[in-house]
């Protein structure tokens, strides 16, 4: 069991190394739309410079979702921690081992969630908003 919960967080620690890129940003494209004329992004004052550039807001819904995900992987990362703590200190009691092991799969599914969750954002903003005109 211990090989298989090794190979599965390894499978995923991998997988999002060089799968997601999360410093990728959609930038304003001033794409054409269908009818030929050009449409302009929308911009917002960047509130976090206090200067005048301004950020699309595909740009900053962007970053609001990578700063939410960021802090939900790391909330799974304790639970792995605290799940492996939990199954080495249980000291021969088979109910301490059990809360151990079923810590250790839920916080693996909630990391197959939270990738499952940001390659379908990823998608909408990037395809879905691009075909819309927006990039």
């Amino acid at each position: 069991m211990k090989n298989f919960l090794f190979s599965i967080f390894l499978f995923i620690l991998l997988f999002s190394l060089f799968t997601f890129n999360a410093s990728a940003e959609l930038g304003p494209g001033g794409g054409s739309d269908k009818s030929g004329g050009k449409s302009e992004p929308v911009n917002l004052n960047n509130p976090l410079t206090g200067d005048s550039t301004s950020i699309s807001a595909q740009v900053l819904i962007g970053r609001i979702i990578n700063a939410i995900l960021s802090v939900v992987g790391s909330l799974a990362l304790m639970m792995f921690i605290y799940g492996g703590f939990t199954w080495m200190m249980a000291g021969g009691n088979s109910e301490k081992v059990e809360k151990g092991k079923g810590i250790l799969v839920w916080a693996t599914i909630g990391l197959i969630v939270i990738f499952t969750s940001y390659a379908l954002v990823n998608f909408v903003l990037t395809n879905v908003l691009k075909q819309g005109g927006y990039k």
